[in-house]
């Protein structure tokens, strides 16, 4: 089953110092923190800010050439996680044919953001998520859920929905 998913913000890891882009439910009950890297979290931030940048970044192009392409965004699925990895796929539609492209959920989000398309997460992806193993320089996964439930609004910066 997919949930249907929004971006809460992002944030800095305490420990690792790394962004983290967190996805909560519309219900609020249950978030999903994905550690991704410096420059797609600035493409994030970027796209959350509504920031114009003087030409089109990456993320941007993708956009146009869909556009342009007259193919339609359906959806954003992150659908999988193997070996502490997130795996996501993008789902889209050109002349009535249905494609999907595999993608990092980074990129898928923030192409997703930049064409209003709809964020899902596979609840087993969840599921996984609650039980992964961190790296031993990361705090261990009950610490860390219940400083990511501790979060309050200011602790996003400007990078919230």
């Amino acid at each position: 089953m997919e949930i249907k998913m929004r971006i809460k913000g992002l944030v800095i890891d305490p420990i690792s110092r790394m962004p983290i882009v967190v996805l909560e439910d519309p219900k609020m009950e249950r978030m999903l923190p994905i550690w991704i890297g410096v420059f797609e979290a600035n493409a994030i931030s970027l796209q959350i800010e509504k920031i114009e940048t003087p030409r089109p970044m990456t993320h941007d192009l993708i956009k146009n050439i869909l556009s342009n392409l007259d193919a339609k965004l359906e959806k954003i699925v992150i659908n999988d996680i193997r070996d502490n990895t997130f795996y996501a796929t993008i789902y889209c539609n050109h002349n009535n044919k249905s494609i999907t492209i595999d993608s990092r959920p980074s990129d898928a989000i923030a192409i997703s953001l930049r064409t209003n398309t709809p964020i899902y997460v596979k609840d087993q992806v969840i599921e996984k998520a609650q039980s992964l193993k961190f790296d031993e320089k990361l705090e261990d996964s009950e610490k860390l859920k219940k400083w990511l439930e501790n979060l309050k609004p200011e602790d996003f910066g400007k990078y919230k929905m």
